[in-house]
């Protein structure tokens, strides 16, 4: 399977690509979430992942626990394996 890359152009100019795990969209909400990842870990050797609302093409920040608890049920099911 292909990876799927996200490009983002920092605020000096520098590019930086990610991987997309995920993208979805949460029908209460009615927004769409992306999920995904540089592909570094952190200190305790786990992969860093990013969320955000993709909204016109432009990364949104999540401001609501209950968007937060959604994005971490759906990497659960990623982690798992499982199908989202």
């Amino acid at each position: 399977m292909n990876k799927k890359i996200l490009t983002i152009i920092n605020s000096d100019g520098t590019k930086i690509n990610y991987e997309i795990l995920n993208i979805f969209k949460w029908i209460k909400t009615n927004k769409e979430y992306i999920i995904y990842t540089d592909n570094t870990v952190d200190l305790n050797g786990n992969l860093n992942v990013y969320a955000s609302i993709y909204e016109n093409n432009k990364l949104v920040n999540i401001e609501t626990d209950e968007e937060w608890f959604q994005i971490e049920k759906i990497l659960k099911n990623i982690s798992s394996g499982g199908v989202v």
